[in-house]
């Protein structure tokens, strides 16, 4: 599965502000997403690892997700459940992905990549004029989304708003991990060439999209934590490290001093952190470094 990772990964992180699933029976059993909880002896956190896009068919999830959401007087997402209901979250990563430099994107493009390119923003329905005025990483972002979504799968049915949606009407404490210019910095500061090899993987590979996101919906729904280290974690590391970096581990650091100043607060008030599966898994996951700091981690 060496092949999988990047530009799903790439895609999912910024899936929050704007895949191919199979359908799923209407008696099938509900979703089991990965779930710990970490604790320190007199409260806990729970980390529950999110799908960005999902389908009806979804909900509800497995009756320990909910349970984990009762108990936790506050709750983290990657971004606030304010930020997910902004309507202007989108516009503002459309805005930061439109070009400044007088250039446009088949400038900075090889004529067979170009060529490509506009084939399948045409397929999309993505106006060449359009095209041209993005920044590369908006390009590949915009076309990724456009595969995943015509292929059944609804951001505005993913995990991270469900849950925030569902928080808010019980009155529970909610905050973001970041902030949407937080999100925005993430893309738009990658280096020109990194934003190329990005699209450029997003094209070469669109055909894959919805099959190996059909895949990872699967695994995602039954909990498979191997399948998904190393079709999406391990993956993504072996291919393009740099990205890896930058998604993920940057990030990771960052939040896990977040969830330790849960544990070591006062109080035994529980919490609830939900974030992309991918922040959860391997050795640079949030899962592997509370354990390593001397936390007690179980799987639920």
């Amino acid at each position: 599965m060496a092949n999988r990772g990047g530009w799903r990964a790439f895609a999912f992180a910024a899936a929050l502000a704007m895949a191919s699933s199979a359908t799923v029976a209407a008696d099938s059993a509900p979703p089991r997403p990965l779930l710990w909880k970490a604790s320190d002896g007199d409260n806990a956190v729970y980390l529950l690892g999110t799908f960005h896009l999902l389908e009806a068919g979804d909900y509800p999830l497995d009756p320990m997700v909910y349970a984990a959401l009762d108990d936790a007087e506050q709750v983290f997402f990657e971004l606030s459940p304010e930020a997910l209901a902004d309507p202007a979250l989108g516009l503002k990563f459309a805005q930061a992905g439109i070009r400044t430099d007088g250039r446009t994107l088949q400038q900075t493009m090889d004529a067979p990549t170009w060529a490509a390119t506009v084939q399948l923003a045409s397929e999309a329905g993505l106006p060449l004029d359009a095209l041209q005025r993005m920044e590369p990483w908006f390009a590949a972002l915009t076309l990724t989304m456009a595969e995943m979504t015509a292929a059944g799968l609804d951001p505005a049915l993913g995990l991270d708003k469900h849950l925030a949606q569902r928080a808010t009407r019980e009155g529970k404490r909610t905050a973001g991990l970041e902030t949407p210019a937080d999100q925005i910095r993430l893309f738009d500061g990658m280096k020109p060439g990194v934003q190329l090899a990005q699209l450029r993987d997003v094209v070469e590979r669109s055909e894959e999209i919805r099959s190996e996101t059909e895949w990872l919906h699967r695994q995602w729904r039954e909990g498979d934590v191997d399948a998904l280290y190393w079709g999406m974690a391990a993956a993504m590391k072996a291919r393009d490290p740099a990205l890896y970096e930058r998604i993920n581990t940057q990030r990771n650091s960052a939040w896990v001093s977040r969830v330790k100043a849960l544990l070591d607060a006062p109080g035994d008030d529980d919490a609830l952190v939900a974030v992309g599966t991918l922040h959860l898994l391997g050795a640079e996951g949030l899962v592997q470094q509370l354990a390593a700091a001397g936390y007690t981690v179980e799987r639920l």
